[in-house]
């Protein structure tokens, strides 16, 4: 690649990386949402659907023009968000929803500092030390994946574990953020007792009021707690969903959960569905996951002092390793996505 083809690509990146900007104001503001429900529409006229400045929206409009996210009439001077885009950027619902994640910005962003000095120094940027918008983001960018996969094809894909949850089994979800999965698996199963733990005050607290919100909070609890600490015993299924890769400690997390599974339970594990041979890869995933591990999964990890500190792209060798060397003694490849793997590991 030539000086000028490579100058152009990092044109491109830093376009996109300010676009990002412009998402996260599209989903905040309903910009997205109001043009799918109501488009073809004038600037003028989504402002004042979404209660905003028509001369800002005019202005947000042409940098969603310029990217190729929507599309406008000039006969009319009216904008169309196409459907296939809307599923993408309008709709939560939808698998392939990602307009969430841009809100995270905000915290990753704000973080600059910090990174410049852990980079020197080699310690870590704690979870806590990121502002709350890290919590919703990143559950915004996987939620729409355990809405669609989760329930219908992650956890019957398990040995007996949705037998035993119909029956009233008992669940911890660790490191649940703000608990879209757990409240996911208590309205699936509501004779199951389903507990989410999270070191996170922000996310927990997040998580009670979505509880709340879908009349969910006298049968799911939320508690602060950390992976090798977090209360109970006799779990039928112990959930970490995209979390194992940021602990600081991951073998002490994996025999905290070897010692509070049923003798016949089961951990499913979660993780990126990416491996060190990826690097050399780029696709769209590995290119997202490598830059995250760089600037919030390593630097959660190492801010915990353990004695690892993984990375998001370990891959399934690395965490195999370190579910035997905490004692479990089956490992299976359950279900994969693009983004995510699914493993099941057992006593």
């Amino acid at each position: 690649m030539s000086a000028h083809d490579f100058h152009q690509r990092v044109i491109t990146d830093a376009g996109a990386a300010v676009r990002g900007l412009t998402v996260a104001l599209g989903e905040r503001l309903g910009l997205y949402r109001a043009l799918a429900d109501h488009g073809p529409i004038t600037a003028g006229d989504l402002a004042a659907k979404t209660g905003t400045n028509e001369r800002y929206v005019e202005e947000w409009l042409h940098a969603q023009l310029s990217a190729g996210y929507v599309e406008r009439h000039p006969s009319s001077l009216t904008y169309t968000l196409p459907a296939d885009h809307a599923e993408v950027l309008a709709d939560p619902k939808a698998v392939t929803f990602a307009a969430g994640f841009f809100t995270a910005l905000k915290a990753l962003y704000a973080t600059e500092d910090l990174l410049v000095e852990a980079y020197r120094s080699g310690d870590g940027v704690g979870w806590a030390e990121h502002d709350a918008a890290l919590d919703t983001g990143m559950g915004s960018f996987f939620q729409p994946t355990y809405e669609h996969k989760l329930v219908p094809d992650w956890l019957p894909s398990l040995h007996q574990v949705t037998d035993k949850l119909a029956a009233g089994g008992t669940v911890a979800d660790v490191g649940c953020g703000v608990g879209h999965t757990t409240l996911l698996i208590a309205k699936a199963f509501p004779n199951a007792t389903v507990h989410g733990f999270d070191y996170s005050e922000e996310a927990i607290a997040i998580a009670r009021e979505l509880a709340e919100e879908a009349g969910l909070s006298g049968r799911v609890v939320f508690e602060v707690a950390s992976a090798d600490d977090y209360p109970g015993t006799g779990y039928d299924l112990v959930c970490f969903f995209n979390a194992l890769h940021d602990m600081g400690d991951p073998v002490a997390a994996a025999q905290h959960v070897l010692g509070s599974l049923d003798a016949d339970g089961t951990w499913m594990l979660v993780e990126s569905n990416v491996s060190p041979r990826d690097v050399d890869v780029q696709t769209p995933a590995a290119r997202m996951f490598m830059a995250l591990s760089a600037v919030m999964c390593l630097p959660v990890a190492v801010a915990q002092r353990g004695p690892h500190a993984l990375g998001n792209h370990s891959g399934e060798r690395a965490f195999r390793a370190i579910a035997e060397e905490a004692g479990f003694t089956r490992w299976r490849r359950a279900n994969e996505t693009p983004v995510n793997a699914v493993y099941e590991v057992r006593p």
